[in-house]
């Protein structure tokens, strides 16, 4: 197994992309667990569980710990990604499942149930496709803030200290970036 490029405690900023479909098939499974007993005890544990790890990190998330404890010293590191959006899904799956706990304690099942759905079918489609309608939320979000992914338009290469003549190349990248690390590695055994 190859070491971790990113250390899932400490580089919060991105996150392996399969931890958030541990996670997703978690929590479509308690859901389900609520909806198939009528009793509210499994979505509040998952909304405890998600405010848990929103305010103190993955240390305290325990599909995280399993995930990057378990499973992913077992199957390698997956692509990193920006952890930004899923953990944006977290919040909007911690207040559906907060709100159906409520719903039930005070006596309103059906609404209850009607939340927990949503959160049980979302995050299983989640789990099963990858398609994250928190994630897709928080990036519809960011372009309506004006912020879009895309080429740079222009580079002045002076900028740089490169001579007007002859090839060079210029990489932005990070080094948790698994898109900048894969045109990293084919640009060097290109030469």
């Amino acid at each position: 197994m190859t070491a971790r490029r990113a250390d899932p405690y400490r580089d919060t900023d991105v996150i392996d992309s399969r931890a958030p479909r541990v996670n997703q098939t978690v929590v479509a499974l308690l859901a389900l667990a609520t909806l198939f007993t009528g009793s509210p005890i499994f979505v509040a544990l998952q909304a405890a569980q998600l405010w848990i790890g929103l305010t103190l990190g993955r240390r305290f998330c325990l599909s995280c710990l399993f995930y990057f404890e378990v499973l992913q010293p077992r199957i390698g590191e997956g692509p990193i990604e920006d952890s930004r959006p899923p953990r944006f899904a977290n919040l909007v799956g911690a207040i559906f499942l907060t709100a159906s706990t409520v719903a039930y304690v005070i006596g309103l099942a059906a609404v209850g149930a009607v939340l927990a759905g949503i959160v049980a079918a979302l995050a299983a489609l989640a789990a099963a496709t990858g398609l994250c309608a928190g994630c897709e939320m928080y990036r519809v979000a960011a372009r309506l803030r004006g912020i879009r992914p895309g080429p740079l338009a222009r580079v002045d290469l002076a900028d740089f200290g490169a001579a007007p003549r002859g090839e060079i190349v210029v990489q932005f990248t990070h080094p948790l970036c698994t898109d900048c690390r894969t045109l990293e590695d084919k640009l060097r055994s290109q030469g």
